[in-house]
């Protein structure tokens, strides 16, 4: 077994007390859980701002933008200039810089420009898609035969039940039409049809953050354990425990009110 480094203790350490901080909401709205978040929230925004530059500003604007600069000047390239490198850069350059203009009260109305070039590109981009997704795909299915000899039986029951689900919820939203007498049955059975979906959905959801606390869970049984990382969790545990009895007598002697 290979032995663990500082580093990797130092992680795990992180690891603990992190997860530990977060957790400590069970109790109440409390500083450590403060802590937490302010750092998970800082942390991510730092992640971010690191990423988009490291992999979208600098490679793909400023150092194609410097490179193409550079030429106009008379500055020797070690390689020719590419197709995508051109003064077209400026565009998102200006539009980039315009959009920290919000900041400002007097020039911040030029970040409107930014913002609806962005909202009007991604619209563009992004309609096709979800047209194609949300209302080709789901179309389809209801085109297919549920009767013929070379369908079993199983598939022609899905597909009516797709085709039957798909016309009681358009019903059940065509406000044209009183729901009264049939219409109203069938909008009723569309709504069953929706609780069923949303149902799944949700469950989907809480399926999905139990397996990840699981396996955080799981993590913390395996790190306390061992003596390689000087029982982390148990001696943490403690710790933030402590913290958080210390600071609730504190507060109870002051006579304050509970942590906002």
């Amino acid at each position: 077994m290979e032995a663990v480094t500082t580093t990797q203790i130092i992680e795990v350490w992180l690891a603990v007390g992190c997860t530990l901080l977060i957790y400590s909401f069970l109790y109440k709205d409390n500083p450590l859980f403060k802590l937490g978040e302010y750092m998970y929230v800082g942390l991510t925004a730092g992640w971010g701002l690191c990423t988009s530059w490291y992999m979208v500003v600098w490679p793909d604007l400023i150092r194609p933008l410097s490179r193409v600069i550079g030429s106009y000047f008379g500055y020797k390239l070690e390689k020719p200039l590419e197709s995508n490198e051109t003064l077209l850069l400026l565009i998102p350059l200006i539009l980039g810089i315009f959009m920290l203009t919000r900041f400002s009260s007097k020039i911040g109305w030029l970040s409107r420009y930014t913002f609806a070039f962005i909202v009007g590109a991604y619209s563009g981009i992004s309609i096709p898609f979800v047209v194609t997704a949300y209302l080709f795909k789901q179309m389809k299915p209801t085109l297919v035969p549920f009767w013929g000899k070379d369908i079993p039986a199983l598939q022609g029951i899905n597909t009516l039940l797709i085709l039957i689900g798909v016309v009681t919820v358009l019903i059940y939203f065509f406000f044209s039409i009183e729901h009264k007498g049939a219409i109203k049955y069938i909008a009723r059975t569309g709504i069953f049809y929706m609780m069923i979906g949303f149902g799944a959905a949700f469950g989907y959801t809480v399926l999905a953050r139990e397996a990840l606390a699981i396996g955080r869970f799981t993590k913390l049984v395996n790190w306390s354990k061992t003596s390689d990382y000087y029982y982390a969790p148990i001696v943490l545990f403690f710790v933030v425990a402590g913290i958080i009895i210390l600071w609730e007598l504190m507060r109870r002697n002051k006579g304050g009110k509970s942590y906002a």
